[in-house]
């Protein structure tokens, strides 16, 4: 290939789709100049290898600010070349590329289904991997042979840093996302990720509630929407595990809440607050009304793991399965085709929560999930140690947990600023 053509032309997209300054063009052409230079005779071959050898070599001499510059050229010189190098399409070609993806699609299903994640992880991966397909289709065209390769993946998740400009945490789920197509479904083990643009991580402190805040919210806040916000900031939970309960992860006597399932694919025990036992038992009541019209009019049970179902026939109709809250319509479940009954969907809360902070005049950028950051700060606040409050989030590693000690005001040893004293 001509690299002055390629130079000339890379130099184009930074300064167009990418929106580089007239700076930031220069030494990200210079960086790129020189690393094809060098390894003009493989930096297509072994890409990894390439890169990592020209950023060994630059660190002996320059800074790592520098080094890492470098690196960020380079991946963008490489997404350059990705995007350049789809063929153009013909009516073979997509007719076996049809046939392919279909087939890939399939066995990503169903691979997500015997490892029986939750119906919206599904619905995230899948979506993940229909935008990583439209992406192949618009912007590289089909391949000859009509196989996605291991390139295909850097190429993403390079574009959606780049010119989607998506934060860290997504395209991190992205590519957790792809990563069952590659892994399981291709046998493509994706190694290191040196040629793929990564997104800046941001670092931003949680928003937290005051509890004069909180207590404005709740006294706007209606039943059974008012209920799921104490369970959420007495607890810690997060909006699906609130939603998720069932009757069975009750604990009155030990005054805890058993949260099953949740992110990871882990189960914890939090608190269940006293003050909520009387609201919590009156809610039940209501609830086993609903579930015993339910079985007197013979409906369709509640929404059971499948695994489960098939070992215990009837266990969806039984009430210790019977959700905390329940949606008040049965639905089709898309993986079974059966009707069964759902909790409630999560747009509810979250809109009368937006509305009870916006009736409160409250202005900050919060949310559902701002209740479980208040719960972990103000326990900081209260001098718990951060290892139980870890527990109780459950967070696998304790760095997530420290963030609240950045956001806490009142767990200060009781240091007085300086100003004070003047």
């Amino acid at each position: 290939m001509d690299s002055s053509v390629d130079l000339n032309n890379f130099e184009k997209y930074i300064r167009g789709s990418l929106g580089l300054k007239d700076k930031a063009v220069y030494w990200t052409t210079y960086w790129a100049k020189k690393y094809m230079l060098e390894y003009k005779n493989y930096y297509e071959k072994d890409r990894e290898k390439a890169i990592q050898n020209f950023l060994n070599n630059l660190e002996r001499k320059k800074e790592d600010w520098v080094v890492k510059y470098a690196q960020e050229a380079i991946q963008r010189f490489y997404l350059f070349l990705d995007l350049q190098s789809g063929e153009n399409i013909n009516v073979i070609n997509k007719q076996e590329w049809s046939l392919y993806i279909s087939d890939l699609t399939g066995k990503v299903r169903e691979i997500l289904r015997l490892r029986h994640v939750s119906f919206r992880t599904e619905k995230s991966y899948m979506y993940w991997l229909s935008r990583f397909i439209t992406f192949l289709e618009t912007r590289r065209g089909f391949t000859s042979e009509s196989r996605i390769q291991e390139n295909d993946l850097r190429s993403f998740l390079s574009y959606l840093a780049a010119e989607d400009n998506v934060s860290s945490a997504t395209q991190n789920q992205a590519f957790n996302a792809l990563l069952v197509l590659f892994r399981q479904v291709l046998g493509i083990n994706v190694n290191g990720l040196q040629t793929t643009v990564r997104a800046k991580k941001s670092k931003k402190l949680p928003t937290v509630f005051t509890r004069e805040e909180i207590s404005q919210i709740l006294g706007i806040l209606e039943d059974p929407f008012k209920l799921m916000v104490r369970l959420i900031y007495g607890g810690g939970l997060r909006l699906e595990e609130c939603l998720s309960l069932r009757v069975k992860d009750i604990d009155f006597d030990n005054h805890r809440l058993i949260i099953r399932a949740g992110k990871g694919d882990k189960d914890r025990i939090t608190l269940l607050p006293e003050v909520l036992h009387e609201d919590l038992r009156n809610h039940l009541k209501d609830q086993k009304s609903v579930w015993e019209r339910d079985r007197r009019d013979d409906k369709p049970g509640v929404t059971i793991p499948e695994g489960l179902s098939r070992k215990y026939p009837g266990i969806d109709k039984q009430w210790s399965w019977f959700w905390l809250f329940p949606a008040s319509h049965f639905f089709t479940d898309p993986r079974t085709n059966k009707q069964t009954r759902w909790h409630l969907h999560p747009s509810m809360l979250q809109r009368k929560v937006k509305e009870a902070i916006n009736a409160a005049n409250i202005n900050k950028q919060a949310s559902v999930h701002t209740f479980r950051h208040s719960f972990a700060t103000h326990l900081v606040e209260n001098g718990y140690d951060i290892r139980t409050i870890q527990e109780l989030l459950g967070h696998s590693n304790i760095k997530t947990t420290m963030i609240y000690t950045h956001v806490a005001v009142r767990n200060k040893q009781g240091v007085k600023s300086p100003l004070e004293s003047l």
